[in-house]
């Protein structure tokens, strides 16, 4: 079971990753958000920050309903997300690894290229000498 401290974890281990001051978390990479926690508004409630809710960007829309059909207690989202390639995941639905994957690949989608590759080379270094990964 994933939660807020492993979403900080797994965002910050990235390049040139920003956490944003909010109420939760919030992590940009180039100025560009990847994952956040989710504002619940409800009506005639103030906003509340939900840290056991990640806003994940998933780049577009066809990935968005592969996310919602495929796994509706893991993924879901609201009428102000629409048109937007957002989705909420209930953290407590997912463990560490699967987080990183998806934290990961938000990242891709959000970070500039150059630094998309410098990942991947350092990714691919390691597969080759996995005795680097303790450097």
């Amino acid at each position: 079971m994933a939660d807020a401290d492993n979403v900080r974890q797994l965002a910050l281990a990235l390049p040139h990753v920003v956490e944003i001051d909010s109420e939760g978390f919030d992590f940009r990479v180039g100025g560009k958000g990847f994952v956040w926690s989710y504002p619940e508004r409800r009506p005639g409630t103030a906003r509340l920050i939900r840290t056991d809710i990640a806003v994940l960007y998933v780049g577009d829309e066809a990935e968005k309903q592969a996310l919602l059909l495929g796994e509706p207690e893991v993924f879901f989202t609201t009428p102000a997300y629409d048109g937007l390639p957002l989705v909420m995941l209930r953290l407590a639905q997912v463990g560490v690894d699967r987080l990183e994957e998806l934290v990961t690949d938000a990242w891709r989608m959000r970070a500039p290229d150059s630094l998309v590759d410098d990942l991947d080379d350092g990714i691919d270094s390691l597969r080759q000498d996995p005795s680097r990964a303790d450097q």
